[in-house]
């Protein structure tokens, strides 16, 4: 082994054009692989796992353990490697995780689950809700988490506005698979019937109901030929306003008279039920959104993207609306390295100054602390080749750490349909 260090070392003296030259090939091949390495500050270590989603917001905890959990686990019993099923129950929402063993393939995995769904919506009837299966996210998939605001605008109309203008742009970021949002109230067309007033008509709420149903939808009657041209035959009957659902008809009166939703009551706009709400720097409720991200992606680059779609989306806002983010991945990324980058430059001058202290060379010291910066791309040349993601973390004044984390995929599906996080 000395004969070929020695051989090695000779070599290189007597060829020092050809090392310098590959030394500096090496580095600009190190730093490319580092701009293309998913770099993150902390690493992932979320298992295999698909969560199911059922709300039910009409539910307790235990009608939901009993009509839709148990219905849903049974579905799911017996999955190739499965490690573990596990679920919470709470009001109005149900979560089952099916957790698969290590180095299962995410998209494998999902399409097991999914070729179970149909059993499972089977399993639970329609009216307690609808399983789903969330997005390819995972706990440390909230990469970007802002507050919208406007002085003139109500928590409704601002949760409107996350929902149906900025959450759909911010979908189509490449490495983002959802927008989540807190707070805020739903809006909702509201239908509020008088008792007496259904008493007196002689109707009944389920009549009500069944004639929102039919009311609230078009159809096609095909066509008519006149003159060698076709008349397409049609109804549009989907409601527009408030003042169409006060005029969809119930029924009528002996004497013909129409029973509209207006004559047993009033159409309205309100809140859907909520469960919860969402505050910042105790200045009172706000309205957030959470943007995910794919499991593997780079969360620098998708977050940058984030940023940017959000800066071209500003000017189509409503006068007046900020969005004001308080959680920015990148930021956090960005610190790190700066920190792990501190770090090597310290203990290189630290190794600088030792040896030229022990040794009174200070060119020895110098080419011995090139070894640090060297072995940092070589690493991360062989993460990049191996199509791993790398994770840096600072572990001490002089000390870093470099973490490897497979990017093979790990499911932890995150958003709920009642726009909340399951942890």
């Amino acid at each position: 082994m000395m004969r070929l260090l020695s051989a090695i070392v000779a070599w290189s003296l007597r060829n020092r054009p050809v090392v310098l030259a590959g030394t500096l090939l090496f580095v600009l091949f190190g730093i490319r692989s580092a701009l293309k390495l998913p770099i993150d500050a902390v690493p992932d270590v979320t298992n295999i796992q698909v969560q199911i989603i059922t709300s039910a917001p009409a539910l307790s905890p235990v009608e939901i353990e009993q009509y839709v959990t148990v219905p849903v686990e049974r579905s799911m019993a017996g999955l190739p490697r499965t490690a573990e099923v596990r679920s919470v129950s709470k009001y109005g929402l149900s979560v089952v995780t099916i957790a698969f063993e290590d180095g299962t393939d995410t998209y494998f995995a999902r399409q097991l689950v999914n070729e179970r769904m149909s059993q499972a919506s089977e399993a639970v009837s329609a009216q307690y809700g609808r399983p789903e299966m969330g997005p390819i996210s995972s706990g440390l998939g909230e990469i970007f988490q802002f507050v919208v605001r406007n002085p003139e605008l109500s928590v409704m109309q601002l949760e409107e506005l996350l929902d149906w203008q900025i959450a759909p742009v911010l979908r189509t970021v490449p490495g983002i698979v959802e927008v989540n949002s807190f707070g805020g109230e739903d809006k909702q067309y509201q239908v509020v019937l008088d008792p007496k007033r259904l008493q007196a008509a002689g109707i009944g709420v389920a009549e009500v109901v069944s004639a929102l149903e039919k009311s609230n939808a078009n159809a096609g009657g095909g066509y008519i030929e006149h003159a060698r041209e076709q008349f397409v035959i049609g109804t549009n009957g989907l409601v527009r306003s408030l003042d169409d659902l006060r005029r969809v008809v119930i029924g009528a009166t002996a004497q013909g008279v129409p029973i509209t939703v207006a004559t047993v009551g009033d159409a309205q706009f309100g809140p859907r039920l909520r469960r919860g709400a969402a505050s910042k720097d105790a200045k009172g409720e706000v309205v957030v959104g959470v943007a995910l991200m794919l499991l593997g992606e780079n969360s620098r680059t998708v977050t940058a993207a984030v940023k940017a779609k959000i800066e071209l989306l500003k000017p189509s806002l409503p006068a007046g609306t900020k969005i004001e983010p308080f959680y920015d991945r990148s930021v956090l990324v960005d610190r790190t390295i700066h920190t792990v980058a501190k770090n090597l430059l310290e203990g290189a001058l630290l190794v600088i100054a030792i040896l030229l202290i022990l040794l009174g060379d200070l060119r020895a010291g110098i080419v011995v602390a090139t070894t640090i910066p060297l072995a940092l791309l070589f690493a991360v040349v062989v993460m990049n080749a191996l199509g791993l993601s790398g994770n840096l973390m600072s572990l001490g004044a002089i000390d870093f750490g470099l973490i490897v984390d497979g990017a093979g995929s790990r499911p932890c599906c995150w958003r709920l349909p009642a726009r909340s996080c399951c942890r």
